[in-house]
Parts: C-alpha cells; structure tokens; sequence
C-alpha cells in the first residue's frame, strides 16, 4: 500500500527538484507517532483529484474513494484541522465531500474558502476576471476540435483532452496562447491545462498561511501543483527545526514520477490513500 523509504524519521530535507531521493528518508509509522505527540497542533492537508478521489474522464462524475471519507472523519477531532486545497470550486468540493464537519475547504487554487462548513469567501482580486473566464469558456468551446472537454470554474478555465490524448499538443498551444492574450496564468496538469486569473495565490500560499502557528503538517497529493504545497512545508521546517512536516505522493502513471520525487512518501492509488488514514487513526488516538 505504502512505499515507505527506509531510515530515520528526522526533519523534511530540501525540495529535490530533480531524480535524486530526498536525503532524508521518513519511514510511516513512526512519522505517524512522531505526529502523535502534537496531534493537536497538526494540519492535515489533502488534494482531491487524484488524492482523496480517482481521476475520471468526466471530471463532473468523479467521487471519493472507499473509506476516505470515514477516516478523514474520523481523524478531523484528534488534529487541528483538516484541509482539502484543491483546484474545484468550494462548492463542489462541499457537494462531494458528504458534509464533512470541521474540514475546511479551499478551492480554485485557494481564490475560495469556507472554514468549518461556513460561508464562501471569494478573493476579491479575482472577482473582475470572472466574465473574461466565462468568454474563454466559450471560445474554447468554438475553437477547440472535438475530444477536447472545456471545464468552466467561474475563476478558472480547465482545458482537458484524457479522452483525446492525440489532442494534448493543440490544446495546450491555444490555451497558452489565450492566456498571453488575455494576461491570463496557467497551471499545468494531469492531461488538463487550467487557465486562471493574474491573482498571486496558489497551494503552497494557503499551505504557508495555515501552518504559521502550527507544530506539524502532512500534505497528500498527486499533481505537479501540489509540489508547491511541498515546497511550504519545507521552507517551515527550514525555518523551524522543530516544525514536522511530511510530503506524500499518491502514485499515477503522468505526473506520479515527479510528485513522487519531491515527496517523502508514496501511497499506490486513493483507494489505498484510504486504507492508509484508516490505519492512522489509532496511532493519533
């Protein structure tokens, strides 16, 4: 289920960027112990697609995984907080999350959030580009050959071609190209490219403002965005040497391979994501 590195657990080391192991290995178990003794100060940050859920060629029908839900249940009262810091909107997120209680959302790259099941909070630098959103939308449905999903997000464009993989090259040359356009930004991902406003947010920001106060964080994920989440972990624990922090990759056959670089452990699929945080919970209780 697990491919846990061997060695000591110790602190995260630097983000490796290229095909080296981090130089610091983290065995699960006594990561999970270590987390034990600050529970209570303790973040646990997931991804959604990919992570808590299977990616799926519809990404409308996608769902969590067997047992997620109950575990990240079942952990939310022995941690601080629980967070999912995803590319959807809150509001999906909310409508696929079963009314989790306690669980904070964040969407869209952290431009939404809503804490403990409150109110959407919108970043206001983001709100003036939501009709220059809807416009690409719609030229991206015009344009773009047959194959090509077009995902409006009302803050952001996702462009995907897992169903016409052949298509990958076209629709990422005319999404960057509307991008340079329209002073856009993009973010590369599993078969998909995600258009989004010039807002300066992004996973390792809402990571960074979270764990300012914290004593420890684990951030599960499986897409190149999510090394940026990494990359906040890291940077706390360069600067707090009592910070615990641990990166987990969830493996998949397009990006897997680098998110698994720069992480510290990897899990095989969200199924087994889930068995895993089940197996957790009596190690934080």
């Amino acid at each position: 289920m697990t491919r846990p590195r061997r060695g000591t657990l110790s602190r995260v080391p630097p983000l490796n960027l290229g095909n080296q192991q981090p130089r610091t290995p983290l065995d699960a178990d006594r990561a999970w112990r270590a987390t034990a003794d600050r529970a209570a100060d303790t973040v646990l940050f997931f991804d959604f697609d990919g992570t808590l859920a299977p990616v799926d060629d519809d990404p409308t029908a996608v769902q969590p995984a067997p047992k997620v839900l109950a575990a990240i249940e079942a952990l939310a009262p022995l941690v601080r907080r629980v967070a999912i810091v995803s590319a959807r909107p809150v509001e999906f997120l909310r409508d696929h999350l079963g009314g989790l209680a306690g669980v904070d959302l964040y969407g869209l790259y952290g431009l939404e959030h809503s804490h403990s099941g409150g109110e959407t909070v919108t970043e206001p630098a983001a709100l003036p580009w939501v009709p220059t959103m809807q416009e690409l939308a719609d030229l991206a449905r015009a344009e773009l050959p047959p194959g090509a999903l077009v995902e409006f997000k009302r803050l952001s464009v996702a462009l995907h071609w897992r169903t016409a993989p052949q298509l990958g090259a076209a629709v990422q040359e005319w999404g960057r190209a509307q991008a340079e356009r329209l002073g856009l930004r993009v973010q590369a991902g599993r078969m998909v490219l995600e258009i989004k406003p010039p807002v300066d947010r992004d996973k390792g920001m809402v990571i960074d403002e979270v764990i300012r106060d914290a004593a420890g964080a684990w951030y599960f994920g499986d897409d190149v965005s999510d090394i940026k989440a990494f990359t906040a972990l890291r940077a706390r624990c360069a600067g707090d040497p009592d910070f615990l922090a641990v990166c987990v990759a969830v493996a998949n056959p397009e990006t897997g391979h680098e998110v698994a670089e720069a992480a510290d452990l990897t899990i095989e699929s969200p199924a087994a994501l889930g068995a895993f945080l089940t197996e957790a919970v009596p190690h934080l209780r």
